[in-house]
């Protein structure tokens, strides 16, 4: 199975275009069009991760976090992301890695984490921004529904839980084709009015080119006159953490032992409790931090993420919970989602999670 192959089955689910600025996710180390005969599935890569791959007999590393994050200006082995990186490259493995754009794709990690505590009622906590177009396309009317159908297959239409949207307003539209076209109606060098329909609709950036294909094969004009506008619109599809409800609220410290049990950590570093019990919970992989202000504005009694510092405890105030369960223990199912995706498109690819634990820290207890 070729690299690409597989990688590209992630990337259906979550598009590079969904990560952070700052984010370098997709393949890192190695050639798509390598052939591999098998994965191996880890949240960090190290040393002992590649020496692994090697042992499984994995051409293909897929990893949460990306082994070059920053700019590399020298790769030697005086480095430990050079010495990693060598060590793939001697032994003709690839890596990948899926990370903010996994973290933000609905059904990612955060989705994930959700579901893990038992979160009902689920949304986006911070909808992405940027993402949506508009695509204005102008037909003829006894053929726009062969086009608006084109697009809609495509994927275009979706407005939240709503498909097939669209609107649609009846016009005149002039052209005068050059002496070498064959105009739709009219004469070539004769200016012609058509009835036309405008029709409007959204998409998401990432399936810009199957969406404008789409609809450039079900037009019938030689040339197709279309718009296409930026939109400011929030996504409900995408974004950073999740808000949800449990079923049946709980008290604050058998929440934290719900946590300690589901994400199997030793420790819970947390605030003050909040004075009531636990129905709505926010909660964001990795580092969430500056996502606290959002989680007390969804109204959230409690919200669950990794890598805070000092001082942001502070931000919880006294109605809400902060519980930090750990960078690591937060995004550790994002393996269970690589598998999910590969085998269901790819049954016959051999699919390995990673036995090596790459959490750089260990609790004293």
């Amino acid at each position: 199975m070729k690299i690409k192959e597989v990688t590209s089955v992630i990337e259906d689910f979550a598009p590079l275009s969904f990560q952070e600025p700052y984010d370098n996710a997709g393949l890192l180390v190695g050639d798509g069009e390598q052939v591999a005969e098998g994965a191996l599935l880890c949240l960090d890569v190290t040393e002992a991760v590649v020496e692994e791959a090697v042992e499984k007999g994995a051409g293909l590393i897929i990893s949460h976090h990306p082994v070059i994050f920053g700019g590399i200006k020298k790769l030697t082995a005086d480095d430990p992301a050079g010495r990693i990186i060598l060590k793939a490259v001697r032994n003709n493995i690839s890596v990948y890695a899926a990370h903010t754009n996994i973290d933000s794709v609905w059904g990612g990690v955060n989705t994930r984490i959700a579901d893990k505590i038992g979160l009902v009622n689920q949304e986006i906590l911070s909808p992405a921004r940027g993402i949506l177009r508009k695509l204005v396309v102008f037909v003829p009317v006894n053929d726009a529904p062969a086009v608006r159908e084109a697009v809609f297959n495509a994927g275009a239409g979706h407005i939240g839980d709503y498909d097939q949207c669209s609107f649609n307003i009846t016009g005149e539209g002039s052209f005068r084709g050059g002496e070498n076209t064959n105009p739709y109606a009219g004469a070539a060098g004769s200016l012609h009015f058509e009835k036309e329909l405008r029709i409007e609709t959204v998409y998401p950036e990432h399936i810009e080119k199957s969406v404008i294909s789409a609809m450039i094969d079900a037009h019938p004009y030689e040339e197709v006159a279309y718009d296409i506008y930026p939109l400011g619109n929030s996504y409900e599809r995408a974004g950073m953490g999740i808000t949800g409800e449990l079923e049946k609220e709980v008290k604050p410290a058998g929440f934290l032992d719900l946590l300690k049990e589901n994400f199997k950590t030793p420790v819970i570093r947390h605030t003050t409790f909040p004075g009531k019990n636990i129905k709505r919970v926010s909660v964001c992989g990795g580092s969430g931090s500056q996502l606290t202000g959002a989680a007390r504005r969804a109204g959230a009694d409690v919200f669950v993420s990794g890598d805070f510092k000092y001082h942001y405890f502070f931000g919880a105030g006294n109605d809400m919970m902060i519980a930090d369960i750990g960078h690591y223990e937060s995004e550790q199912f994002t393996m269970e989602i690589f598998h999910e995706l590969i085998t269901k498109k790819i049954p016959n690819f051999a699919v390995h999670f990673s036995d090596t634990n790459t959490n750089p820290i260990h609790y004293w207890l």
